[in-house]
């Protein structure tokens, strides 16, 4: 009954003007909640123990510097429980979430003081910020304040009232996403030193359904020291030998497939059907199962075809990098390189790979920022690179294509825009039926029901570069390929003329030192 009145007061404040009261966010948002039925949100919670406080941790708060304490919400500090609303349960990670602390024996005037809602037996709810962003806010408000006043004197007005504003500048707009939670945060007790979660999805009257999480282990002990400490070829059971990946006297298709999870909780069956079908697709198209390197989650077995073929945790931050370096590095290796992106992302668009010593805190290791993949991908040797993206905040890898000077054969095909959110599967859904003949800017543009629901986005590095399958086969051709030739003249392999390839070795030892 407790729990319940709890999360009935954190959806009534997120309804009324509690919401605006935080300058948290902008009006036209507080009225979005207003209008939100319950049903549509999923509810989370940490129960309170009598001995114990608790405390959250988010993976994108903070410097990130791979400390625990980078990524505590240290303005929050210690509360008796913790309760969590997800307005978008079927978008990807990350999303807004709405994060409230439940304190205890907290009167009246000081649960005010905390801008909190005062419950029933001296209970005060709290919203949670992340670290840092309460002092932003009140220095940019301080800031505001002064300016409009110094302005108003100068004009002889009378200053306006610090609330008169309904319009925030650019910068402050800036700072709700430093503000805002986008991760499930991990809430451990302050005397638990194995960092056990807390927070739990909660059946409630009211409340929409709780997601299942897919059943997955992590990786064991021995393959987590080693991943940490770059020494992950010798620990891993089955080493990925990108060396064999690229022969000579052949070019290949090639594709990394990436879906990091970030941690169990929030690693659903949907997540393992992306790569499935994604894998399929390329199948399908004729890339060879052994040109296609997938990694996946914490412990990265998953059933690929009728065999198990094998998929490489996606812990292995070192190992994606220097795959993909390798097959971009060499010469005629890779004639269409694929790049399909399923990972919890931040708001600046790094991807979150894997929580491996399960601080909650986004380590450098395990996490993939965008500056890291295009610089993977710079001056890439395949004929054509076609990023496929299926996560969230996508504009700023796009932003770094369009302007880049050095990805002239990448092209981006994005499920959403900007700082938008992807949505469940639809994007991978609409991209499975792709046929080997089919091109590629054709197959986009085509009036499809994931449309109606996001609003995907395509970058060109150079023009043109869609203009072609998946496999390299131009577009258009009178009379068209049979299917024959596309599997022997553009799927899969192609041999390569002799001096083809003794040209490219001249070219590489030239370009030595």
């Amino acid at each position: 009954a407790r729990l319940q009145r709890w999360l009935a007061a954190a959806f009534q404040s997120l309804q009324s003007g509690f919401c605006q009261r935080l300058r948290f966010l902008s009006e036209s948002e507080c009225a979005q909640l207003s209008r939100l039925p319950q049903s549509e949100l999923v509810a989370y919670a940490s129960e309170p123990r009598a001995d114990e406080k608790v405390q959250l941790i988010v993976p994108d708060s903070g410097s990130g510097s791979g400390s625990g304490a980078a990524g505590r919400n240290q303005s929050g500090g210690a509360h008796d429980a913790v309760l969590a609303l997800d307005p978008s349960p079927e978008a990807s990670f990350g999303h807004p979430l709405f994060v409230f602390y439940i304190d205890l024996n907290v009167s009246p005037s000081k649960c005010e003081q905390r801008d909190g809602v005062h419950l029933d037996s001296s209970e005060c709810m709290t919203l949670a910020l992340k670290s840092r962003c309460e002092n932003l806010l009140k220095r940019r408000t301080s800031r505001s304040n002064r300016q409009n006043s110094h302005v108003a004197a100068r004009q002889g007005q009378q200053p306006q009232h610090p609330g008169a504003s309904r319009h925030r500048s650019r910068r402050e707009e800036r700072l709700v996403g430093l503000c805002t939670i986008h991760f499930l945060p991990l809430v451990v007790g302050t005397k638990d030193s194995s960092r056990q979660q807390r927070l739990h999805c909660v059946e409630q009257q009211g409340f929409g359904p709780c997601p299942w999480p897919l059943p997955i282990s992590s990786p064991s002990p021995a393959v987590v020291h080693c991943e940490l400490n770059k020494n992950t070829r010798r620990c891993h059971r089955q080493p990925l030998a990108s060396r064999k990946s690229c022969r000579m006297y052949q070019t290949c298709d090639h594709a990394v497939l990436i879906s990091g999870g970030w941690r169990e909780q929030v690693t659903y069956p949907r997540h393992a059907q992306n790569i499935l079908h994604f894998y399929g697709m390329l199948r399908e198209n004729g890339f060879r199962k052994e040109n296609i390197k997938t990694f996946f989650a914490g412990d990265g077995q998953i059933t690929v075809d009728e065999e198990t073929v094998d998929v490489y945790p996606a812990t292995e931050k070192l190992t994606i990098r220097n795959h993909i370096s390798y097959v971009c590095r060499v010469l005629n290796c890779a004639d269409s390189f694929v790049l399909y992106l399923n990972s919890p992302t931040r708001n600046d668009g790094t991807m979150l790979l894997w929580d491996v010593n399960k601080n909650g805190v986004a380590d450098p290791k395990e996490r993939y920022s965008v500056a890291e993949l295009l610089r993977d991908l710079e001056g890439c040797n395949a004929q054509r690179v076609f990023l496929f993206v299926d996560q969230s905040y996508p504009g700023a890898l796009a932003k770094r294509l369009l302007y880049s000077k050095r990805h002239g054969n990448v092209a981006l095909i994005s499920s959403a825009r900007g700082a938008e959110f992807a949505w469940g599967s639809r994007f991978t859904e609409f991209w499975r039926s792709l046929q080997p003949n089919q091109c590629l800017i054709h197959h986009f543009f085509q009036l499809t029901p994931w449309s109606t629901f996001t609003n995907p986005g395509v970058i060109e590095s150079t023009p043109g570069l869609l203009n072609v399958t998946l496999c390299g086969a131009p577009c258009d051709t009178i009379p068209p390929f049979t299917e024959d030739e596309l599997r022997k003249e553009y799927m899969g392999c192609q041999n390569l003329p002799t001096m083809l390839w003794y040209y490219t070795l001249q070219q590489q030892q030239e370009e030595r030192p």
